[in-house]
C-alpha cells in the first residue's frame, strides 16, 4: 500500500541527541539527498530500507533536510500555486548527457551520411516513428496488436475500431509537433495538439481541442481508487498560458541561475500536462507530445525514432507512481524527472542499437547487390525500397505513400516503382484507380 511521507520534523539532529544519543552515527549516514546508489527515494519506498530499530520519521525528516540544500525552484504550478522544485540527479546528468551526444540533429545528419541521406534514414528507422504513435495509445488503454497498428499505419488504410483510430490520432499528433516545433507555445496550441489526436474517435467524450470546464475530472488507479484530483477547472486556461510562458522564456543562460537542459523543461511539461489535466480525457497522449514537439523545437530530431511511450508502457505503475510521488512531496519534480531520465536513457541505447543495426543490414544489402550484379543498375531510392521491401516480407507500396516516406515528387515515386518492376524484382496489380506494388515472389534472394 501507497505510503504518504510523514511531517517533517525541523530539528531531528536535537531530538537524536536527546533520545538516542548512541545512535546518530547511523542515523547521520542516511543525511544524505541519495541513497548509495544515486537513488532518490520517496518515503514509500524509502522506509523498507531503514535499519531496524530507527525512528522513520526522523530519517525522513534527516532526509528532506538535505535535500532542502540542494533543491532550486524550477515553475509554479496548480491553484493554489505550487513551487515546483528539482534537484539534479546521477540519472538526470546521464540523461542530459545521452541527449546531448546522440540525438541533436547535428549528430543525426552524421549517422545519414553513413547511410547516404536524411530521407533514407526516415524510411529505414520508420518502424521507431510508427511505435511512439501506437505505445502510446497502447498506454492508453487501446487493445490493437502492435502488428496491426504497423499493418495500420504502413498502408495508410481507414481505422475499423475505436482503437484504430486512437492509434491513427496519436500518429497525427506526433506528425503535427514535428511540423509545428517552430511555433511557440500557447494554450491555443495545446488545444490544437489535443483536437488533432482526439478528434472522431468519440467525440462526445473527448471534446477535441476543449478544455475542461469543471472539476469532475480526476485520475483513478486501476481499482478505481481516485490519486489525482486536478487543479481546478476555473483559471485553467490561464495558468496553460503562464506555462507556455515559461516554455517559451530562454533558460539557456548558463551564467545565471536560471539555467535548464531542454531535456529538463520537456520533461516538466509533460509532467505539467498531467497534473493540470485540462481535458475530459486524452491528456496524457498531449502530455507525451509535448515532450517530443519541445525536443523537436531545441533540434533534438533523433527523438523522432525513441519510443518512450513503448517504455513507460512496459512499467505503467512506476510511470503513475512517479506522479504520485512528486505530488505527494511537496511537488518535488526530482521523482519524475529522474524517472523520465532514467528510461530516456534506455530510449537511446535502444535507438543506437537500431541504427547500428540499420547500418549492419544495409552494408549487407549492399554487398548482395554488389554480387548480384544489381548494384549498378539501382538508384540510391531504388535501393532503400528495395531493402525495405526484403527487410518487410508482404509490405506493399504505392506513388502515394512512397512520395511522403522518400519526400520526392509523385512521378519520381512511380519512376522507382515501376523500374523495379521492369527489373524483375517487384510486381504490380491495380486495385481500384491505384497501382499497388509488392516484392516479386522471384525477383530477388538473398
Amino acid at each position: 500500500m501507497f505510503k504518504i511521507p510523514p511531517a517533517v520534523i525541523r530539528d531531528p539532529l536535537q531530538r537524536i541527541a536527546r533520545d538516542c544519543p548512541e545512535r546518530i552515527a547511523e542515523y547521520l549516514a542516511l543525511n544524505a539527498p541519495l541513497d548509495g546508489k544515486g537513488r532518490y527515494q520517496h518515503f514509500d519506498k524509502l522506509r523498507f530500507r531503514i535499519p531496524e530499530g530507527l525512528n522513520h520519521e526522523l530519517v525522513w525528516s534527516l532526509v528532506k533536510l538535505a535535500r532542502e540544500r540542494q533543491l532550486s525552484d524550477v515553475v509554479v504550478l496548480g491553484q493554489p500555486a505550487h513551487q515546483c522544485q528539482l534537484l539534479l540527479t546521477p540519472a538526470i546528468h546521464a540523461a542530459t548527457s545521452e541527449t546531448d551526444r546522440h540525438t541533436t540533429g547535428a549528430a543525426l545528419e552524421w549517422m545519414s551520411n553513413k547511410i547516404g541521406e536524411q530521407k533514407h534514414v526516415t524510411y529505414l528507422l520508420n518502424d521507431l516513428i510508427e511505435d511512439e504513435a501506437i505505445s502510446s495509445s497502447q498506454l492508453e488503454g487501446a487493445s490493437t496488436t502492435t502488428q496491426v497498428a504497423k499493418d495500420l499505419l504502413k498502408r495508410q488504410r481507414g481505422p475499423r475500431t475505436p482503437d484504430e483510430k486512437m492509434i491513427l490520432g496519436n500518429y497525427r499528433m506526433m506528425q503535427f509537433v514535428w511540423e509545428h516545433r517552430t511555433r511557440p507555445l500557447s494554450a491555443d496550441l495545446i488545444a490544437e495538439i489535443h483536437q488533432v489526436g482526439v478528434e472522431n474517435i468519440d467525440d462526445e467524450h473527448y471534446h477535441p481541442g476543449v478544455f475542461r470546464v469543471n472539476d469532475e475530472v480526476v485520475v483513478q488507479d486501476g481499482d478505481g481508487n481516485v490519486v489525482h484530483t486536478p487543479p481546478p477547472a476555473r483559471g485553467l486556461e490561464s495558468r496553460l498560458e503562464a506555462l507556455a510562458e515559461w516554455a517559451n522564456s530562454n533558460h539557456g543562460e548558463f551564467r545565471t541561475n536560471r539555467y535548464l537542459h531542454p531535456l529538463i523543461k520537456a520533461i516538466v511539461l509533460h509532467f505539467a500536462i498531467g497534473y493540470e489535466h485540462p481535458f475530459h480525457d486524452g491528456n496524457g497522449r498531449v502530455a507525451r507530445s509535448l515532450f517530443y514537439w519541445f525536443m523537436f523545437k531545441h533540434d533534438f530530431a533523433a527523438f523522432r525514432y525513441i519510443a518512450i511511450s513503448k517504455l513507460l508502457k512496459a512499467a505503467p505503475v512506476q510511470y503513475g507512481k512517479s506522479y504520485l510521488y512528486t505530488e505527494t512531496d511537496d511537488m518535488d519534480l526530482t521523482y519524475f524527472v529522474d524517472y523520465q531520465s532514467r528510461t530516456i536513457i534506455r530510449g537511446i541505447a535502444d535507438f543506437k542499437e537500431a541504427y547500428e543495426k540499420t547500418l549492419a543490414d544495409m552494408n549487407s544489402f549492399n554487398r548482395f547487390l554488389f554480387d548480384s550484379g544489381l548494384y549498378a543498375q539501382l538508384s540510391d531510392k531504388q535501393k532503400t525500397v528495395l531493402q525495405v521491401a526484403s527487410n518487410e516480407k508482404g509490405m506493399k507500396f504505392t506513388a502515394v505513400n512512397l512520395k511522403e516516406s522518400l519526400g520526392c515528387s509523385y512521378n519520381t515515386a512511380a519512376s522507382v516503382l515501376n523500374g523495379l518492376v521492369d527489373l524483375g524484382l517487384f510486381q504490380k496489380r491495380k486495385d481500384g484507380r491505384e497501382w499497388v506494388f509488392s516484392l516479386a515472389q522471384t525477383g530477388l534472394h538473398r
